[in-house]
């Protein structure tokens, strides 16, 4: 079988070894969680059903999606693919049984589409395949729709399953308290859970970084998709790894956003990440451009991201240094240790000719990024809109319970470097160092 002239790829047939082992009877509960795009549905929802009726035309199947329409689009492949094999398949559909959502073999077995919360009182099943249960993300955000999706699941669902019936659910992650979440932490489920781009351990053998379906969508394409939608929708979405809505540190929703900066006060934080491989997902070094204005708020004019060497990071820090000019001050951390006061030295030697502030990073993030929060809070700070906007939302959003906290140090140092108050003790001379 080919979809759209496309072979089947390894996580197709990863799919389908899991539904085997569910249809021997090695396994009866499967969780099938992919991206958009993935053909999870076309393998799990239209070819496994009939496969599996064929094989057990006397068996009943209960099939349900977000809504009874998009139940009754895959019951009517089911039926198609049943009706055009059925002299090799054995199996035929009984004339007066044939709707797209509700059909029947002529060996006795049943087919039943029905959208999740519809009542199944009467039904029972051999089957119970559920795809796609959520339909948007307002329901996927809702603590009351999810509260109810997962009472339909318990109350109506499984009391309609056989005593020996098996289980398949299909869905792309939307939220950690989705079904799936739910699912997962009461066990008992044999998941293949598989994200867009590979990361550490992959099912499939990839190697960190590497495309899910390269044929279908390159690296570079979800790259660039990563890019529109944030790495929040990204991770929940397409690496089936959600977040939670928020970290709880930052109130985002009392930022201002502008489109031209006043005239100001400007300082220039940098957190520095060391070098590593991308596909890793190392941090990131971060430089952020805050400025103080004439009525004492604050402005995010700028943030800078890289990963790269050292070398790449030092020619960008100069480099922006020059940008800005000399009368934005440089803030640089210090890592303990003496790698880390050497690390400053060269930076400052580099600056020569910049004011350069350097100071080692005191207390934890949390504790930092409380005093610039409090700011946020009040409504004390505006950002600039520009290209890295959205991704600097994103993290303050979620911190500190995202992937990510670089722009946040960032964000926190250049605060510290405006307000005399929250400053720390620093380095003046790092001048022996740089000989």
């Amino acid at each position: 079988m080919s979809l759209q002239g496309l072979a089947p790829a390894a996580h197709h047939f990863a799919m389908i070894a899991d539904l085997e082992r569910l249809a021997r009877g090695d396994i009866r509960r499967l969780m099938l969680l992919m991206p958009p795009g993935s053909a999870k549905s076309t393998y799990a929802s239209l070819l496994f059903p009939a496969w599996w009726m064929a094989r057990n035309p006397a068996c009943a199947v209960i099939a349900a999606s977000h809504t009874a329409s998009l139940a009754e689009h895959f019951g009517r492949g089911v039926r198609t693919l049943l009706a055009e094999h059925a002299p090799r398949l054995g199996v035929a559909m009984q004339p007066d049984a044939r709707a797209a959502g509700r059909f029947m073999t002529n060996q006795g077995g049943a087919y039943f589409a029905v959208g999740v919360h519809g009542a199944v009182t009467g039904r029972r099943a051999d089957l119970a395949l559920i795809d796609d249960p959520v339909s948007s993300v307002v329901d996927a955000e809702s603590g009351r729709a999810r509260e109810q999706l997962w009472n339909w699941f318990r109350s109506e669902l499984v009391t309609r399953l056989k005593p020996n019936g098996r289980m398949v659910l299909v869905m792309t992650r939307w939220h950690p308290d989705d079904l799936a979440g739910r699912l997962m932490e009461q066990g008992g489920w044999s998941v293949l859970q598989l994200p867009a781009l590979a990361e550490g351990g992959d099912p499939l053998g990839r190697d960190p970084g590497a495309a899910l379906w390269p044929e279908w969508e390159n690296r570079e394409a979800l790259l660039a998709k990563r890019s529109i939608l944030g790495e929040r929708a990204f991770a929940t979405l397409f690496q089936q790894a959600p977040l939670h809505g928020t970290g709880g540190v930052f109130n985002i929703t009392r930022l201002h956003m502008i489109d031209q900066a006043p005239v100001g006060t400007a300082v220039r934080a940098w957190d520095l990440a060391g070098g590593g491989d991308v596909a890793r997902n190392p941090d990131w070094t971060v430089g952020l451009r805050l400025l103080r204005d004439v009525d004492g708020r604050f402005v995010v004019e700028d943030v800078r991201r890289l990963r790269a060497d050292t070398k790449t990071v030092s020619g960008l820090i100069r480099h922006v240094a020059e940008v800005d000019g000399a009368a934005v001050a440089i803030g640089l951390p210090q890592d303990p240790g003496q790698a880390g006061l050497f690390q400053v030295a060269a930076l400052t030697s580099l600056l020569a000719g910049f004011r350069v502030e350097c100071s080692p990073e005191i207390n934890s993030k949390v504790e930092r990024a409380k005093h610039v929060a409090s700011q946020v809070a009040a409504g004390n700070v505006s950002v600039l809109r520009a290209p890295w906007t959205r991704a600097f939302l994103d993290e303050l959003e979620l911190f500190p319970c995202g992937e990510k906290d670089d722009q946040v140090d960032a964000f926190a140092r250049a605060f510290t470097m405006l307000a005399p108050t929250a400053q720390p003790a620093r380095f003046k001379d790092l001048s022996v160092f740089a000989r």
